[in-house]
């Protein structure tokens, strides 16, 4: 079963182009090793919530950019034996992008899909 890396982080606005150079670099390891997609997604509407929003979640501050990304893996073993390896790579790791401003300005998390839709009209409500 398809397993899901999730990433939330806070980019400062003026790295959009030293975060697209990063991630270029660093997707392609990850399909490398297994993943079969990668996908970076540059904040475009992130509003602010009452209680709770995206931009708090990674403490984003005026001058940085929520980011959302994920790794589709075929599975989690595979996914459990290719991180470690990833991790390797000199740039890989959360801890040494050149993108965070800050250390608690980003969060991962791993997720099974409960659903998945890839027909436009087997997503339609009855």
């Amino acid at each position: 079963m398809t397993y899901i890396d999730g990433f939330v982080a806070a980019v400062p606005t003026a790295n959009k182009q030293k975060f697209i150079d990063h991630a270029k670099k660093g997707d392609s390891v990850f399909v490398e090793f297994g993943a079969t997609r990668v996908l970076e997604c540059w904040g475009d509407d992130v509003p602010e919530g009452t209680v709770t929003d995206f931009r708090r979640a990674v403490k984003a501050g005026d001058d940085e950019t929520v980011v959302f990304s994920w790794i589709e893996w075929p599975d989690k073993a595979t996914r459990d034996q290719a991180m470690p390896k990833v991790m390797e790579f000199p740039g890989c790791s959360p801890t040494r992008t050149p993108c965070r401003s800050t250390g608690n300005a980003s969060s991962m998390a791993d997720f099974r899909p409960s659903s998945r839709s890839t027909d436009s009209a087997n997503s339609r409500l009855s």
